[in-house]
């Protein structure tokens, strides 16, 4: 896989509390000049400009990054979104509840949101699969599936646990089997590291450094790039 096929499966993201407006602006810029699939931002960035014909999709976090929000909170949230121009939105879940094994309280939050943004309106669902066991991140993306989710999405990549692993990707993959898809996010820096998520069955890449990582020489698998058991540094790549 060639580096513009890369590109065109990454939401090109900023999500640093600092990030202006301004910051926003040249995100976008370079996310057209390097052929990404989207822009990831924070919801209060919205409404941005987008390039005529770069073909950019604008997707935007909600209850993020901790999940700690009421499900109206995070609905409302979603809706107003949508309404500023958003495409598509990643929603983290409440990970206590998960490690709780409260499965039926996770896909009533993803289900809450789904209500207030439904199709075509993509949703992706962001378990933090760093912080749970691997009976837990297969609850969730089940209930995720459930609730209507589109892509079960790795990380955050703020949390202490760390972010993307090729083995919590291959389990998730294996577990939506088609249903949905796989986002990985967090710790994804190098080429090997997006390659090896892409054949573990990411179909999308959460990526704050994207030129650097589609202007690494030091392609391949990579093995298990972020670790099998362990996950990738959180917060590392620029917090994303």
């Amino acid at each position: 896989m060639d580096a513009q096929a890369v590109a065109a499966m990454i939401d090109h993201t900023l999500l640093k509390p600092e990030a202006t407006r301004a910051d926003v602006a040249a995100l976008i810029a370079e996310a057209a000049e390097l052929g990404t699939y989207s822009v990831c931002v924070s919801p209060n960035m919205l409404p941005v400009e987008i390039p005529a014909g770069s073909g950019l999709a604008v997707a935007v976090v909600c209850g993020f990054p901790s999940g700690k929000h009421e499900s109206r909170v995070k609905a409302l949230e979603a809706a107003l979104a949508v309404e500023k121009g958003a495409a598509e939105v990643d929603m983290v879940i409440d990970v206590g509840r998960a490690r709780e094994r409260d499965f039926a309280a996770v896909q009533a939050d993803v289900a809450a949101v789904r209500a207030a943004v439904p199709a075509p309106t993509v949703l992706k669902v962001i378990i933090e699969s760093a912080a749970l066991d691997d009976d837990m991140i297969v609850g969730v993306c089940e209930a995720a599936v459930s609730a209507g989710a589109d892509f079960v999405k790795t990380s955050t990549g703020f949390h202490p646990a760390g972010g993307a692993s090729v083995h919590a990707v291959r389990l998730m993959a294996s577990t939506v089997a088609g249903r949905a898809q796989v986002k990985a996010s967090g710790g994804v820096r190098t080429m090997a590291d997006a390659l090896a998520m892409i054949d573990a069955g990411a179909t999308r890449l959460g990526v704050s450094g994207s030129r650097a990582l589609l202007a690494d020489v030091g392609e391949g698998t990579g093995g298990e790039a972020a670790g099998a058991g362990g996950a990738a540094g959180a917060g590392d790549d620029a917090g994303y």
